[in-house]
């Protein structure tokens, strides 16, 4: 294609669609970009020079079907398929030329993508304008012998919805591309914005929009847009609330009277009629159906007989306007919220009508079609969120989706035969990049992605955007970072989810979850806060590291897709770690309540400092205005603060610290508190009696601490001294400002069999003092008999892929989701179609071997991913068993009454977990056998944890247990 300083020409016939005609140039343009030798574009003459690029659509293009008549151009793979593309070398293609590379398409659509999938290949990613990803650069390019195709897409309409766009893209786009021409709606956005969105579209084999919502309408702020829309190749529809092409703000411009089908049948009957008109013949699919004004319920819930008349008006509009069969026009139906209870109370929109299922708006499918119904010629579809408005609370920030757990719901969604069309949300459409790209790579092709191969893909991608040389370090910074954001999103981080204490959850969930401000990670078991910001630091640290060694050319790319969110959530981590250390060392009285209300501020500061680069340096201040979505005030002093984004009169508020930092007075003097692990409380002031998490030679969380601190502004000695040696303290004396830290060990070639209370004494200024009790105990066990995960600390943590056996039943089996649990990975019943199970004998089941010092009641938690029921029964069960018992099953969806929207699924939801539990009785203790029952495919189960007495409230459960293995 290019060597020497010349690059082969261009050549495209003048009656191709005109989308041909313009991914020519584009396809110019990034040779150009890689080599630094731009190609001349020729139309319909082939120069005569020994290598040309022949680009063209079977029967629009002669240039191709001349090669196709003399049998130099074998087609037969792609004619008459659905947006198919064929790369081929021909030699001797014309006189005068000696080889032509062709890319020929079976349709627009097909050429197109054939044209990008060699600027993709050759070094140009589909990022480069929207996140600034510099072309790889090669002096020369060759074209190797042989065929090449991507195949038929499996899903025929695959796309994404641009929606929440405020402030983000909305700053941004006003700032750079000025007001849309809509004199009364300027906010809008032009066709030079929708140009770029459609340019990355069909880069990513996207086919089809749904375009921008809020206070915007595409066809009617910029008439370009649709037209452009055309020229382009994109396919246009409507969001689920917005049906016959009119845009939902439309309504507001131009609606009179009601939105509502029964009370102004005739005014909406015409202002439906408008949108298929303004239509016409652009390639579109209609969305049918209706709701409530605003993204709201239809008036008064509405009925089957309203909403059957409705679709059935709007097809009438649609065979009168059109004069087309309207079987042949494309419709999409989409069950979002309410509208799924009209499908499951038995309505049925006409067979040609694509029936569209719904996730949650939280990355869990609510239902999917029922395997034993009859195929539709329709077909079905599927709606998917990355980014969401709504409750539990927005989530809006940056990427906050995991792979596997986008990859298990949609290979689910597949294999129950949802192939038609595959929209999802993205709502700024930037900071999306990652699982969007993923998103549509696996609509074209599933079964080129197993779940074997996710790093694989995560390895391209990072190479794709930097290049090889750091690739698979790269893919790692981002497996970890999405593995630590979905365990809970940035917006959510200042909420705490409770059960109140007595009340039912499966009868009254509203009345049993407890909302308050305050940290979802323990500030006090487990160490779980300070591990978690750990975490994150460590990634910050290696993500900067990688972004040193990176070359100049790739820093703004990077910052963009990797860096600024990797630095800016582990900023937030130790903001809200600092935050709430500030609120428990006041109601303490420590001196260093302070201090930690400075590191809280200093984090906001390094966020906004953060947040102005973006605005106003990177890629020379080309993203003016897109780094203003807040994130960290939320549930603050605003109105909707419990799920809204801080905002007031639909302006965003900058961002603030909630709940609010304390400051407080402490005395001229010298006064010692003592904290210690496991608690909030302190002494002396607390009354009962200071006791340590008791220690174990086989515990595994992090070591037990005693916290000596100031209650003063006096500086003062103190002194921790066990009362036997083989526990030690580190340090155990020393001079106190504010605060110390002292660990506790035992060394245990000396601690005694049994178990055994230590007095822990800490004495501090004027001889005052505190005895904190540890308490050791050390079985009398042969480590080298044991085998399996060990008791310690009143509990036994499993990671759920760390089995002992998996047992298979044919033709069900035991899957690996790598990375899907909050912790590490999670396993699933194969095939997702399966038949439920009874559980018992050799039915399918994980099992785990655990050796217990206890015996008696025991409860055995199981943390499962939030799955709604998609199978139309009468809930999503599994079961457990210990040893020989009986198996006790569980029905999730009963007994948490987790149904979207209740605050039960909001739970769920926001901590990203369905936990469940069953009690068993041990008779003694001794090697026991933990097993998992399949009941229901679709169950994933991502950890299991045996509470034998002393279970802690975490949000993450405890550490894994000590495994041991003869």
């Amino acid at each position: 294609m290019a060597a020497e300083g010349k690059a082969a020409p261009l050549v495209v016939s003048s009656s191709d669609f005109s989308g041909v005609i313009r991914v020519v140039n584009d396809l110019k343009a990034d040779i150009g970009r890689v080599t630094r030798i731009e190609p001349q574009v020729s139309l319909d003459e082939i120069p005569a020079t020994d290598d040309v690029v022949i680009i063209g659509t079977l029967g629009r293009s002669p240039l191709v079907d001349q090669l196709v008549s003399a049998n130099k151009l074998d087609v037969t793979g792609i004619e008459g398929k659905w947006e198919t593309s064929l790369l081929q070398v021909v030699s001797d293609p014309a006189p005068g030329v000696r080889r032509a590379f062709v890319i020929a398409g079976s349709d627009q659509r097909g050429t197109i993508f054939g044209a990008y999938d060699v600027s993709r290949n050759i070094g140009v990613s589909p990022w480069y304008y929207w996140d600034d990803v510099p072309a790889h650069r090669h002096p020369a390019l060759y074209i190797l012998p042989g065929r090449y195709s991507q195949g038929e897409p499996k899903v025929r309409y695959r796309g994404f919805f641009i929606n929440d766009e405020n402030p983000a893209l909305g700053t941004w786009a006003r700032n750079t591309f000025g007001p849309a021409p809509n004199a009364s709606h300027q906010d809008g956005f032009d066709h030079e914005l929708y140009a770029k969105v459609y340019e990355v579209m069909l880069r990513l084999k996207a086919n089809y929009l749904w375009p921008a919502v809020w206070g915007r309408s595409l066809f009617d702020d910029d008439p370009e847009n649709q037209k452009l829309a055309a020229e382009y190749g994109i396919v246009m529809g409507t969001s689920h609330e917005a049906p016959m092409m009119r845009a939902q703000d439309e309504w507001n411009r131009y609606g009179s009277g009601q939105f509502n089908f029964d009370q102004n049948t005739e005014f909406l009957k015409k202002y439906w009629t408008d949108g298929i008109k303004r239509m016409g013949s652009y390639e579109s699919v209609v969305t049918v159906g209706m709701r409530g004004n605003g993204d709201l319920p239809i008036d008064n819930g509405g009925n089957i007989d309203l909403m059957q008349r409705i679709v059935k008006a709007q097809r009438e509009i649609l065979g009168q306007v059109t004069g087309k069969d309207v079987t042949t026009i494309p419709q999409v139906w989409t069950l979002y919220k309410e509208v799924q209870a009209f499908w499951d109370d038995g309505m049925r929109a006409p067979d040609d009508v694509i029936i569209n299922w719904c996730d949650d708006n939280w990355g869990n499918m609510r239902e999917l079609p029922d395997l034993s119904a009859p195929p539709r010629s329709g077909g079905y579809g599927l709606y998917y969120h990355f980014d969401y408005v709504g409750g539990g609370r927005n989530y809006k920030w940056v990427d906050t989706n995991l792979l596997p757990n986008i990859w298990e719901q949609l290979h689910l969604s597949y294999r129950y035969g949802v192939d038609r069309l595959w929209m999802v949300n993205v709502g700024d459409l930037k900071n999306e990049e990652h699982p969007l790209e993923f998103f549509l790579d696996y609509a074209w092709n599933p079964e080129r992605w197993p779940i074997e191969r996710l790093p694989v893909w995560e390895r391209k991608w990072a190479a794709q955007q930097f290049g090889p040389e750091h690739a698979a370090e790269i893919a790692e910074v981002l497996t970890m970072y999405s593995r630590l954001q979905s365990r809970r999103k940035p917006e959510l981080l200042n909420r705490l989810i409770t059960v109140r204490a007595g009340a039912n959850i499966a009868q009254d969930p509203n009345n049993a979850i407890v909302y308050s401000d305050g940290s979802p990670f323990s500030l006090t078991n487990y160490s779980e806060a300070e591990r978690v910001v750990a975490e994150w630091q460590a990634l910050a640290a290696e993500a900067e590291r990688l972004n040193q060694e990176l070359p100049e050319e790739y820093r703004d790319a990077y910052y963009q897709l990797v860096l600024y969110q990797v630095k800016a959530s582990a900023n937030l981590y130790e903001l809200r770690l600092a935050g709430f250390k500030n609120i428990l060392y006041a109601a303490q009285g420590r001196a260093a309540t302070g201090d930690m209300a400075a590191a809280a501020e200093a984090r906001l500061a390094d966020d906004k400092a953060m947040s102005r680069y973006y605005n106003e340096t990177l890629a020379g201040g080309k993203w003016k205005g897109f780094q203003t979505q807040p994130k960290i005030g939320y549930g603050g002093n605003y109105p909707d603060s419990g799920w809204q984004q801080p905002e007031r009169n639909n302006t965003v508020l900058e961002d603030f610290i909630w709940p609010s930092l304390k400051q407080i007075n402490v005395p001229n003097s010298a006064s010692m508190g003592v904290a210690i692990d496991g608690s909030d409380k302190y002494w002396p002031a607390e009354r009962t009696a200071a006791v340590l998490p008791e220690f174990s030679p086989f515990q595994t969380h992090p070591a037990q601490y005693i916290e000596v601190f100031n209650r003063g502004q006096q500086a003062f000695d103190y002194q921790i001294a066990a009362s036997v040696p083989w526990v030690k303290i580190t340090p155990n004396n020393g001079k106190i400002e504010k605060e110390v830290r002292a660990l506790v060990s035992v060394d245990w070639s000396a601690a005694p069999e049994g178990t055994t209370e230590v007095p822990i004494t800490v004495t501090g200024p004027s001889g005052g003092s505190v005895v904190v009790q540890a308490i050791v105990k050390n079985p009398a066990v042969n480590l080298a008999e044991l085998e399996g995960f060990v008791e310690s600390n009143g509990y036994v943590s499993i990671e759920a892929e760390h089995f002992t056996r998996a047992v298979s039943a044919d033709p069900i089996s035991w899957q690996l989701i790598p990375h899907i649990g909050r912790t590490e990975s999670g396993m699933t019943p194969f095939p997702v179609t399966s038949a439920r199970q009874t559980p018992g004998g050799e039915s399918p089941r994980l099992e785990y071997k655990m050796n217990l010092f206890t015996s008696g009641k025991v409860t055995v938690w199981a943390y499962l991913s939030p799955r709604n029921n998609v199978r139309h029964s009468d809930g999503l069960k599994y079961a457990v068993s210990i040893d020989d018992g009986q198996p006790q099953i569980v029905n999730t969806t009963t007994a948490l009454n987790g149904i979207p929207m209740n605050k039960s699924w909001e739970r769920n939801t926001s901590d990203n977990v369905n936990l469940t539990s069953t009690t068993h009785t041990i008779a003694q203790p001794g090697e026991h056998v933990l097993k998992f029952w399949m009941v229901d495919p679709t169950v994933v189960v991502q950890k299991l944890v045996v509470d034998t007495g002393g279970l802690k409230p975490s949000y993450l459960g405890p550490p894994e247990s000590y495994r041991a293995t003869k």
